[in-house]
């Protein structure tokens, strides 16, 4: 039985530097992924005119693998470091993995 999740976060542009140190400080196995999205939300808070007129808003995506006994040590310091900034985040648990 696999024991990972995949954990995404939704990162705004002006955090991505913090992020990525905050993520490299925990040393997962296999690195992390970050590359730029667009959100798309209901909720008009914190657009900007030009954001609200096109319905996106930049994002920064990080996705990464990681193991059961990692999980809650990585929410809690993400936790710790980012409340109140607005990342979105969830976890997935993985089915399967491999490299083809």
């Amino acid at each position: 039985m696999n024991h990972e999740y995949l954990v995404t976060l939704n990162v705004p542009p002006s955090l991505e530097g913090m992020v990525v140190d905050n993520l490299l400080m925990m040393e997962f196995e296999r690195g992390f992924s970050g590359f730029p999205v667009f959100s798309h939300h209901h909720e008009n808070k914190g657009l900007s005119i030009a954001e609200q007129v096109t319905g996106r808003q930049k994002k920064i995506r990080f996705q990464m693998y990681v193991n059961h006994s990692d999980l809650a040590q990585l929410l809690t310091s993400l936790r710790e470091d980012f409340s109140g900034s607005g990342i979105q985040y969830w976890v997935m648990p993985v089915l399967e993995n491999g490299v083809l």
